[in-house]
């Protein structure tokens, strides 16, 4: 099963929709679902992501649409919005990366923006109406 994204006149994504395997019956439907609907549509990749296929397939737009995701006509990629102003768009992948890349030691990692860092959140209880709850605070 293919999916396919609408784009509005910005080339952001609007929707994305399960439908017909691209040259399906004959049909090409970017073009079908796109007259139908009056709007830019393209095939997306639910398996891609960083311009690999996760499941050894062959890749296709670089990443899986997503709303409020780009469209890159020049790339032919799909690209999320930034995250945060000191990430940079890798070419290749067409995936945001922060300026130090998260540590790999297995614990949870929060982006410190204000000082382009990795930061551990700490756990802290809180009660409210008589019921405790474990909470994560950024520092």
């Amino acid at each position: 099963m293919a999916h396919y994204a609408f784009l509005d006149s910005n080339n952001i994504v609007t929707e994305v929709i399960p439908g017909r395997d691209e040259g399906a019956d004959g049909v090409d439907w970017e073009q079908a679902y796109g007259e139908v609907r009056g709007q830019v549509c393209k095939q997306t990749s639910y398996n891609t992501f960083g311009g690999k296929h996760l499941k050894g397939g062959t890749p296709f737009r670089k990443n899986y649409a997503g709303i409020g995701d780009t469209y890159d006509e020049q790339r032919d990629a799909f690209i999320g919005p930034q995250p945060y102003p000191s990430w940079v768009l890798n070419e290749d992948t067409c995936v945001w990366e922060p300026p130090t890349p998260m540590p790999t030691d297995g614990q949870r990692y929060y982006w410190d923006e204000a000082n382009l860092s990795w930061i551990i959140p700490v756990p802290c209880v809180v009660e409210i109406s008589g019921v405790s709850a474990e909470l994560f605070t950024l520092g």
